[in-house]
């Protein structure tokens, strides 16, 4: 998922039909650690269909993006899992999850569950500063916000824009030392202190794994 601009990935054949298929209906931020979570438990009766990331831009229009694939696939599934926890919705998301009859990813945000809630909730007294990346944010850093907030153009902008936070915490899914170092460079660049946590996939494994187990494949 190196574009942002791309209006839907499909990582699977979405054949479904019933016969114990379950549609993970997910950010397309979390294509790689969905793929990587469905191939280490092999669950091939699991299919992917990703929205895209930049979604996140305009939190209000996530909750009719999800609708309109709810009501394309759901004919196809015995069960569609929603991958997205409120991301800025304000609990429009969830109210619309209920009434559409699916259920979604426990959580705030991908920050939350990657960490693991009740981990995240504990320090967020403390890291009120903190401003968080995630691998896809590593990769994407640059087209998700340097550019859109015009740091590019306007470096000017980065101490208005983040004067305000101490410390940019990097929840890594993977050890991985290039992404570490491209982390630590983002951090330089917005003066922040920088820290970085290996969390794996957190509370998305539980939860995609419950997905997975509801049709009884």
């Amino acid at each position: 998922m190196d574009s942002p601009s791309d209006a839907v990935l499909t990582t699977e054949g979405l054949t479904g039909h019933g016969q114990g298929k379950v549609l993970a209906l997910a950010c397309g931020a979390l294509a790689h650690e969905i793929l990587a979570i469905k191939a280490a438990n092999g669950w091939d009766h699991l299919d992917l269909h990703c929205l895209p990331a930049n979604l996140h831009l305009w939190p209000d229009r996530i909750p009719d993006a999800v609708e309109a694939a709810v009501t394309k696939f759901r004919a196809k599934y015995d069960d569609i899992f929603v991958v997205y926890a409120d991301c800025g919705t304000g609990g429009l998301l969830q109210t619309r999850c209920e009434t559409l009859g699916v259920q979604m990813v426990e959580g705030p945000h991908c920050y939350s569950f990657f960490a693991g809630n009740a981990d995240f909730a504990a320090r967020a007294e403390d890291e009120i500063t903190a401003f968080y990346l995630t691998d896809f944010l590593v990769r994407q850093f640059e087209a998700f916000v340097w550019k859109p907030m015009g740091f590019d153009r306007h470096p000017e902008l980065i101490p208005m824009m983040f004067g305000n936070y101490e410390t940019l915490i990097y929840l890594a899914q993977l050890d991985d030392p290039a992404l570490d170092l491209r982390a630590q460079d983002w951090a330089k660049r917005l003066g922040l202190a920088y820290e970085r946590r290996v969390t794996g996939y957190g509370d998305l494994v539980p939860a995609l794994a419950g997905a997975a187990g509801r049709t009884g494949a």
